[in-house]
């Protein structure tokens, strides 16, 4: 396994572990970072330009767990929408 993979597998077990205030800031953080490296990249200071990729699949990984803790601290309506 590569080390940027198990950087991946501990951010996400970090993700899981907070709650949904927290990762609805870690999103807007993260989102932040993101338009940074846009302008880095649009003005040509962005040297390492793989983290416009990282970041861009950090949010979509926030955003996944984010949802899901969501979904599960919502009551399950079986049969209201019949």
């Amino acid at each position: 396994m590569s080390a940027t993979a198990r950087r991946n597998i501990v951010n996400t077990k970090e993700l899981r572990q907070k709650d949904v205030a927290a990762l609805e800031t870690e999103v807007k953080s993260l989102q932040k970072a993101h338009f940074g490296l846009r302008m880095q990249k649009a003005t040509q200071q962005l040297t390492n330009t793989a983290t416009l990729r990282s970041t861009r699949r950090d949010i979509a990984r926030a955003k996944t767990i984010l949802v899901e803790k969501k979904h599960a601290a919502q009551p399950a309506k079986e049969g209201a929408a019949k």
